[in-house]
């Protein structure tokens, strides 16, 4: 699994799809902690805190396992999460992102891209 993940991480679209991934996992992972928090009472509070520790381990041990340089890739990681956190929080919780988090979002995508594309001589 690990030499797999390292292969496909070292394709531009491979990365993407395993930071898409890895955004995915750690975002449904505390999905699932702030539904335990706010939304459940007694063993299902329980459960979800549960999924959430599976759900972020897995995250953790998916994005540490490929030998990659991740702090190249915190840009373009960092815009996913967000973009993700959005969709999450609109399909799971109904909450729309406000003009300050759209604001703020656009500030984190330009930085993603300027982390990403910006080539030092």
């Amino acid at each position: 699994m690990k030499n797999v993940l390292s292969q496909l991480v070292s394709t531009p679209v491979g990365a993407y799809l395993v930071l898409g991934l890895a955004a995915f996992l750690e975002v449904s992972g505390d999905a699932c902690f702030q539904s335990g928090l706010y939304q459940a009472t007694g063993a299902t509070r329980g459960l979800w805190f549960v999924a959430g520790a599976l759900v972020l381990a897995t995250y953790g041990f998916f994005v540490n396992l490929p030998q990659w340089d991740f702090g190249k890739l915190l840009g373009v990681y960092v815009v996913l999460f967000f973009v993700l956190a959005q969709i999450v929080a609109k399909l799971r919780f109904h909450q729309s992102p406000t003009l300050p988090i759209l604001a703020g979002g656009a500030l984190i995508v330009a930085g993603g891209m300027v982390i990403t594309f910006w080539k030092v001589a």
